[in-house]
């Protein structure tokens, strides 16, 4: 979806067949959070946030969103920071006419930056007696509030509500506050059944290093002669490309849209998802590739394994290691019946980790929020 970096993109919710009556009732959330960009390498961030917009249309919300996708990809550190506190400055002019009107803001991000754009942005809400609810991409909530100090772990603790992805940082917070809301989506298009398995392989992610990227060119060298491995994703500055070169059974694919994302899936049998990436959370091509119905070779990293379970919709593997993810390969050509076995865990996972499940649990909790404040509220 293309996005304008500078403006409001806006998301009306029309139920029945009164729409502009129905739009006026309606309580008002602004969203806030990075859209998918044709001009910068699509993050699982910016998917979460779009699959997020389109979750909470037509539940009873109106709906406004502003973009906050700016440019990192390819960029020195110091430009990187100039224009996230660019991005910042427009993030907070744009806010302040938007909440006249607003009912609730929600903030979606990953915990870079956080140490000053959440105290700012509750100061500038709580002024305007707006609640403001956040939700935090990736893994690394914990590290960065620790390094964040007390400011931002103090607006945290005062915000009715934060969402964190993954079911251990919830745990570790442990307040009232903090629900879980997994990276959702909704795949439409299953792989066909009874193909011959393992034949295909993707592995499709940023080519970052730490995404496993040479261990997955390495453990894949000596594929069975029918099988191959097709990687997908946009280069990173630390991607190296050499790694094809003379490569007996890999290619690169180039970028994959999003919106092929499944149709390339269903071409699959297999997922590789040897990532070590510092915020891993639950990425969403592991959830998308469930939804087909490919099972996921994963590394043991993070909270992976609370998606990637063990012997029932994938196997884990030690991070880092070309070897152990060459071993469990093996094992599935070797064992088809485990691999079939896989195939159906992977898809009653997929099942539950549909945005249609929980985005309208999302809109319970902010419709909630906005009728307690309404009801909290002085008369007159």
């Amino acid at each position: 979806m293309g996005a304008d970096r500078t403006s409001a993109a806006r998301f009306r919710v029309a139920n029945g067949s009164a729409a502009g009556s129905v739009a006026e009732r309606a309580p008002k959330v602004l969203l806030i959070g990075p859209l998918p960009d044709a001009s910068e390498a699509i993050g699982g961030s910016k998917v979460t946030f779009f699959e997020t917009v389109r979750g909470l249309q037509g539940t009873g919300l109106e709906v406004e969103v502003l973009n906050t996708t700016r440019p990192r990809a390819n960029r020195s550190a110091w430009r990187k920071r100039a224009n996230d506190l660019a991005a910042f400055a427009r993030t907070i002019r744009s806010v302040l006419p938007r909440l006249r009107d607003a009912h609730a803001v929600v903030l979606n991000m990953s915990v870079f930056g956080a140490w000053f754009v959440v105290p700012c942005l509750w100061t500038v809400c709580r002024l305007a007696r707006v609640p403001l609810v956040l939700r935090f991409f990736g893994n690394g909530l914990l590290q960065g509030v620790r390094k964040a100090g007390w400011l931002t772990t103090n607006v945290i603790e005062r915000c009715p509500l934060v969402y964190v992805e993954t079911q251990r940082l919830r745990a570790s917070l442990d307040a009232p506050n903090v629900r879980w809301l997994p990276n959702a989506r909704d795949l439409s298009v299953c792989r066909p059944p009874n193909r011959r398995p393992l034949t295909k392989i993707a592995f499709v992610a940023q080519l970052r290093m730490a995404k496993g990227l040479a261990e997955a060119l390495e453990a894949c060298r000596r594929l069975p002669a029918d099988c191959r491995l097709d990687v997908f994703g946009p280069r990173m500055p630390d991607t190296d490309m050499s790694l094809f070169d003379g490569h007996p059974k890999a290619a690169y694919g180039g970028v994959l849209p999003h919106e092929e994302v499944a149709q390339a899936l269903a071409r699959h049998d297999l997922l590789l998802f040897p990532s070590y990436w510092a915020t891993e959370g639950y990425p969403g091509i592991v959830v998308e590739a469930f939804q087909a119905g490919l099972p996921v070779v994963a590394a043991r990293w993070n909270d992976i394994g609370e998606l990637v379970e063990h012997g029932r919709n994938g196997l884990l593997v030690e991070p880092r290691s070309a070897e152990a993810l060459r071993a469990a390969i093996a094992r599935l050509f070797d064992d088809p019946a485990l691999y079939e076995r896989l195939c159906e865990g992977a898809r009653d996972t997929g099942r539950r980790f549909r945005s249609s499940y929980w985005y309208p649990k999302v809109a319970r909790d902010l419709l909630t929020i906005v009728t307690t404040r309404r009801a909290l509220a002085p008369a007159g």
